[in-house]
C-alpha cells in the first residue's frame, strides 16, 4: 500500500499575503483559493512536487500559532540558481552550506513572512531524475 504525503498545513496570520509569498515570491503554483461559508483557505504547490501546502482558517488550520512550523524542507537540483533565483525576487536567504561534499549534503533556508522556516537542499540527480516527470505534472507551467 502506498502512503503519500500530500497536504502540509502551514499556519500564516495573513492569507493574501502568504499567497502573494508563495505564489509570486517562491513560484508556487496557486492550486485554488476558496473563501466559502466564513472560511477563507488556500493550497498550493511547488512546482514539480506531489505535496502541497494549505493554510487558511479551515477546520484544523488553527491548531498551531503562525510562525510556529520549523523545518520544512525543499529539494531542488541546484542550490547557488534557486538561492539567486530567490535573491532576486527579494527573498531573505541563508549563505549556502555544504555538510557532506555528496549529493544531498547542500542547503540554504529561507523564512516566510510570518518566520516558517523553510530548508532548501540540493539533489543534483533531481535535474536528470525528478520525482514527478514534467509530461506527469498537473498545472504545469508552459
Amino acid at each position: 500500500m502506498d502512503w503519500t504525503l500530500e497536504v502540509v498545513v502551514v499556519p500564516v496570520s495573513d492569507i493574501r499575503g502568504s499567497v502573494e509569498f508563495y505564489r509570486d515570491k517562491l513560484g508556487f503554483n496557486l492550486d485554488h483559493e476558496t473563501e466559502a461559508g466564513g472560511m477563507h483557505f488556500t493550497q498550493l504547490t511547488p512546482p514539480g512536487s506531489g505535496c502541497s501546502i494549505v493554510f487558511g482558517n479551515g477546520p484544523g488550520m488553527d491548531a498551531m500559532k503562525p510562525g510556529t512550523l520549523k523545518g520544512l524542507q525543499l529539494v531542488v537540483a541546484d542550490a547557488h540558481a534557486a538561492r539567486q533565483e530567490l535573491l532576486g525576487k527579494g527573498v531573505k536567504v541563508s549563505d549556502i552550506t555544504v555538510f557532506d561534499e555528496r549529493d544531498g549534503g547542500t542547503f540554504f533556508g529561507f523564512d516566510d513572512p510570518d518566520g516558517n522556516s523553510w530548508a532548501v537542499q540540493q539533489i543534483r540527480a533531481r535535474a536528470d531524475k525528478p520525482l514527478i516527470p514534467a509530461e506527469a505534472r498537473i498545472g504545469k507551467q508552459a
